[in-house]
């Protein structure tokens, strides 16, 4: 299959795109490779990749709709995933503008070319933040999203709506997925367990949030990649909400001693109020995409450190 990536430099699509290529398929990547973090770990991310006659690469933003036509122009195109926008809750609090211009008005761009040039099948990457401060036991999808509370989460949930809108009018089988906070090799510099590894690695002090209770269902990176290619060859029904999650909630303290216990090091940890747009838990129930295509997490949080910490020393 000739498979368009958006954000394919990140460390997700990345991944994703070594599997895709591994299987024969073709890759076509879009990124527009910008500072969120150094744009030099999006080019090493992509490096093995580059030379391959598989792999096409696209420097554009999905902003820019005229650039993005060329793309689904010059392309035989048999699906589309879609794993581009602007990440993280804090930095979306104080710049939401460019949130709702990246994650919204850039998804309808690649609707509306899906719609024009008869692509018919979409995966999007949509996030557990939608679920916002819930309070049910477990996190399953037919939990009613009305509350984000933050603009990332607000536009997640409103791209979620916008795939239905285009499903519905336009015959694109589509399956949103919910990624529950995924970890691992080539994971973004910003987020904790990145973080929180480099600033033990160096003895400097670990900011910990709140009183180190909060919860946060992490993902092996290996095991949302077989959730997205079940996805990719899921087609039943026109249009699914997936969580994709590890089924195994983890507390900060708990992740922080776990890093610690494979680093052999112990951090300094500066206690902090919690910040704005922060969830107090996240608890994942992935029943739905094991019945609908078989997925099944396989890396315990304490092997996905492991891997995670013998990958960073290697950089």
């Amino acid at each position: 299959m000739n498979i368009l990536i958006t954000g394919a430099a990140g460390f997700i699509g990345s991944s994703l795109a070594d599997r895709l290529l591994a299987e024969g398929h073709r890759v076509i990547n879009v990124d527009n490779f910008n500072d969120y973090y150094d744009v030099k770990i999006k080019w090493r991310n992509i490096s093995a990749n580059i030379n391959n006659d598989n792999y096409k690469l696209y420097c554009l933003n999905i902003e820019n709709k005229s650039d993005l036509f060329k793309v689904f122009q010059n392309e035989k195109i048999d699906v589309v995933i879609h794993l581009a926008g602007r990440a993280g809750v804090r930095p979306s609090i104080q710049d939401p503008e460019s949130y709702v211009k990246t994650n919204i008005l850039g998804t309808v761009h690649i609707l509306e070319l899906m719609k024009d040039f008869g692509v018919k099948k979409l995966v999007f990457a949509s996030s557990s933040s939608v679920y916002g401060n819930c309070y049910a036991e477990m996190f399953s999808e037919d939990l009613k999203v009305v509350e984000p509370i933050s603009q990332y989460a607000a536009t997640k949930s409103s791209d979620e709506q916008f795939v239905y809108t285009y499903s519905k009018l336009y015959g694109i089988q589509a399956v949103c997925l919910r990624f529950f906070t995924v970890y691992g090799p080539r994971q973004r510099p910003d987020l904790a367990i990145s973080k929180f590894t480099r600033l033990i690695l160096n003895d400097e002090p670990v900011p910990m949030y709140g009183d180190g209770t909060t919860k946060r269902d992490y993902t092996y990176i290996d095991d949302i990649v077989a959730g997205i290619m079940g996805a990719v060859e899921y087609d039943k029904t026109p249009y699914e909400i997936v969580n994709l999650g590890g089924g195994e909630p983890i507390t900060l303290l708990r992740m922080i001693e776990t890093i610690e216990a494979e680093l052999g090091k112990k951090a300094v940890v500066t206690r902090l109020p919690m910040q704005a747009g922060d969830v107090t838990k996240t608890v994942c129930d992935y029943s739905k995409a094991r019945s609908l295509f078989g997925y099944c997490p396989h890396t315990t949080f304490k092997e996905g450190i492991h891997l995670f910490c013998d990958w960073y020393r290697k950089q």
